[in-house]
């Protein structure tokens, strides 16, 4: 393969700080829910999904315009700096107050909008197409054990191990090993660090472009038109983008808030019970990456990303009334499974259909509906009734609903895909 060593060199650099960003992203849930403070989490969810509006088009406008790896290095610069000063923050005062902890996820998460549409775009870049289906199964793979490894490590971290025993994949394990659990800032100091090494790793990076990209220019209304201008004579395309995207928005808005007060309020769990759940996520997610190419293989990429959608759909209605923690981590892995096998073969299509020259604009304006279903439901799930009692359940029936609809529309339509 060639660019092989760029490629290589990209997963090391992802490797590094998505695990420690990873712990990062599961400690502040955490943190808001063992506060009874996920209201004012949803609102800095809501918050930092208002601003995506603005940020994700302009995003994918900077991935379509300037070279890819200065755009990875930009973010290691910039994201690395503000977490250092908030950690440093966080040391001087000997603690954060939860609109400090609350930046720390805006940044992450703002960070997230651009580097992965990045990430797929570069790849698309780098990588000859017959290698597509590889490289988006190897990038799955690659993020869901470093997934795995936050999740094991923030167990650690959120609850220590001072009374002796470890929580591995909801085993709990006795050991000698003494560890106290780290203040929040200290974990936000150790996810600032991996931005430093992440920053070295991508300056090695030399690559030969396999595909030819003209300069771009215009104003940034007229480069993100020249993206729905393309959408709008390729209306299949269109459709598929958009439902397609409904797995990912359930998955992402209860990792991030139903799931924390679910542990919590519904299953009466720690801490590392949601970071073990995390983990059971990414094995079902490592497995779709493995396998959901070969399990598929007779299928179109519409038809099986319908039948995970349905799956999805299974999930959520099982969550709504289970009590069982059993349960909790099978419908978690299930869960994995079905996320990143419509995420693999949804970018697998995308990368296949739409030319490189306008992916990172295409992807803006998917993911504009995608920040649109965020509101509509962070807007609903802020409602003092889902963080009363365990009416999260509730939540879990609504995303059950949604992915019911957005099945259906993906049959309805896949005759124009």
């Amino acid at each position: 393969m060639k660019n092989l060593r760029a490629v290589l060199l990209l997963f090391l650099a992802n490797t590094i700080s998505a695990i420690a960003q990873g712990i990062s992203m599961i400690a502040v849930p955490w943190y808001f829910a063992l506060n009874e403070e996920m209201g004012n989490f949803a609102l800095i969810f809501l918050c930092t999904t208002f601003i995506s509006i603005f940020w994700g088009p302009y995003g994918g406008t900077l991935i379509d315009r300037y070279n890819r790896k200065n755009i990875f290095l930009g973010l290691s610069v910039v994201t690395g700096a503000l977490l250092f000063g908030i950690s440093g923050l966080g040391f001087w005062q000997g603690d954060l107050s939860s609109l400090w902890v609350g930046a720390v996820f805006m940044i992450t998460f703002l960070n997230y909008n651009l580097h992965f549409p990045a990430v797929y775009a570069f790849a698309q870049e780098i990588v000859a197409q017959k290698y597509y289906g590889k490289i988006s199964s190897y990038l799955e793979i690659q993020h869901q054990i470093t997934t795995i490894t936050a999740g094991a490590l923030a167990a650690i971290l959120l609850e220590g191990t001072m009374n002796g025993e470890i929580n591995f994949f909801g085993f709990v394990f006795q050991t000698d090993w003494r560890v106290a659990p780290w203040k929040i800032y200290e974990i936000f100091l150790m996810d600032a660090s991996t931005y430093v090494l992440a920053f070295g790793i991508i300056m090695l990076i030399q690559y030969d472009s396999l595909v030819e990209r003209k300069k771009e220019t215009g104003s940034l209304f007229s480069q993100f038109k020249v993206g729905w201008d393309y959408l709008k004579k390729e209306q299949g395309i269109m459709i598929f983008g958009v439902a397609s995207f409904s797995v990912f928005v359930c998955m992402l808005l209860s990792h991030f808030y139903l799931f924390p007060s679910y542990v919590k309020n519904r299953l009466v769990e720690s801490g590392d019970v949601y970071a073990a759940g995390d983990m059971y996520y990414a094995i079902g997610a490592v497995f779709a990456g493995l396998a959901i190419r070969r399990l598929f293989s007779k299928l179109s990429i519409p038809w099986s990303i319908i039948l995970m959608t349905f799956l999805g759909t299974v999930v959520f209605f099982v969550l709504g009334f289970s009590k069982s923690l059993a349960v909790y981590y099978g419908m978690m892995l299930i869960l994995g499974i079905t996320n990143a096998g419509v995420r693999i073969q949804r970018v697998t299509y995308l990368l296949e259909k739409v030319p490189n020259q306008v992916y990172g604009r295409t992807g803006s304006i998917f993911f504009l509906t995608n920040i649109f279903f965020r509101i509509v439901f962070l807007s609903l799930f802020a409602l003092p009734f889902f963080t009363t009692g365990d009416n999260v359940i509730y939540g879990m029936y609504i995303f059950s609903g949604f992915l019911l609809i957005s099945g259906i529309i993906l049959i309805g339509y896949r005759k124009t895909f």
